[in-house]
């Protein structure tokens, strides 16, 4: 699923999505330990998708969506001098 899909998503069917994806995930991991199946990518791509829906979830919690990425180089500088 794309992230722009993911960021459309409300609350309940985000929840719904990372359980859904979370159990297909249980269900190839362990077709993958018994041997019934060769799925790397399907095992990466699910993982990829669940780090981002529960990225979506934590920043609607914390209402970061929009926050600058960039720290000022005051702040920078203030990390470098505290050690």
């Amino acid at each position: 699923m794309e992230l722009n899909k993911i960021r459309n998503l409300s609350d309940a069917e985000l929840a719904a999505q990372e359980k859904t994806a979370a159990e297909q995930l249980f269900r190839l991991r362990f077709q993958v330990s018994l041997g019934q199946n060769d799925g790397v990518k399907k095992l990466r791509a699910l993982r990829k998708e669940i780090a981002q829906i529960k990225t979506v979830a934590r920043e609607r919690e914390l209402s970061i969506r929009g926050a600058q990425k960039d720290a000022t180089p005051v702040e920078a500088g203030a990390k470098k001098g505290a050690r």
